[in-house]
């Protein structure tokens, strides 16, 4: 009996420690370094996106349906004009992504403008402009201070755009079913609002560990965020930028085959108790 007490006494800890807790599993939990203002609400802190190297962007410009318009033509015309579309302008804004295993939209790939490079961008009838560490309003500024000789004042309208918001998850388990590539056409996206559009996490992920690889012009920047306190979100990581790698790491609790819910941890507990009785057992009678 005494072989049962000592392996008793030396499995019930296990259960305490791979037990998983509220803690561990529930978004942005009450922290007092969360900073708000004199109003109570929670200030943004949303990174202003740079274009790299090798970005893709989509350029349009509406134009009036009369006047020299061959080098600009968009897409996005007015009705009535007879300008045939030069190769420099393309139709993915208004095409979904397609179907492609190796990741991306290929209408984009194929017709965007791509940053060379040099970090430069060739506008077909402008040149070339410099397009690396700017953002897309100090781009689109100056291509249409340029277009702008070419058209009456107000007559025209640059329209420059990425692919919305491209992102991806990866899990280092294949139980993570939200991995892949991902976009999100929106102005602003927060990683709940990330995880939220594919479904949340389930609960082996370590929800105190979720690694972000940020591109900037100057090289990858790597981050770690915590997604169960509230003060995440004065973080310039809460929100996601185009692209954003985020690794959801395992807990080692659910690597090892405990704790990813009580009933699962009793009943490997028991399993445990089982094994060593019959060994036990087998051992004594010989």
């Amino acid at each position: 009996m005494n072989y049962f007490k000592n392996l008793f006494l030396l499995i019930l800890p296990i259960f305490f420690t791979s037990c998983i807790t509220k803690k561990d599993v529930r978004y942005l939990q009450p922290n007092e370094n969360l900073v708000i203002n004199e109003e109570g609400l929670v200030p943004y802190n949303i990174p202003i996106y740079r274009i790299t190297k090798n970005d893709i962007l989509n350029l349009n410009i509406v134009t009036t349906p009369k006047g020299d318009a061959a080098q600009f033509y968009s897409t996005l015309n007015t009705s009535g004009s007879t300008v045939t579309p030069n190769s420099n302008v393309n139709a993915a804004a208004t095409m979904g992504r397609t179907g492609n295993n190796g990741g991306g939209n290929t209408n984009f790939y194929f017709n965007g403008l791509k940053v060379d490079s040099n970090g430069d961008i060739n506008v077909f009838g402008i040149g070339y402009i410099k397009a690396e560490g700017r953002t897309i309003e100090e781009i689109t500024k100056e291509i249409q201070e340029k277009v702008n000789e070419n058209f009456q004042d107000g007559k025209s309208q640059v329209r420059l755009n990425t692919d919305g918001i491209t992102y991806y998850i990866l899990g280092d388990t294949e139980g993570i079913e939200i991995s892949g590539e991902k976009i999100a056409h929106k102005n602003t996206l927060t990683i709940t609002e990330a995880l939220a559009i594919n479904g949340g996490l389930n609960k082996s992920v370590d929800r105190k560990s979720i690694v972000i690889h940020r591109k900037l012009p100057e090289g990858i920047k790597i981050a770690k965020i915590d997604l169960t306190r509230e003060d995440v979100m004065n973080s310039p990581y809460y929100y996601i930028q185009n692209g954003d790698e985020i690794y959801l790491n395992t807990r080692g609790k659910s690597l090892n085959g405990l704790g990813k819910d009580p009933i699962q941890t009793i009943a490997t507990g028991v399993s445990l108790i089982t094994t060593a009785l019959s060994v036990y057992l087998i051992l004594t009678r010989l």
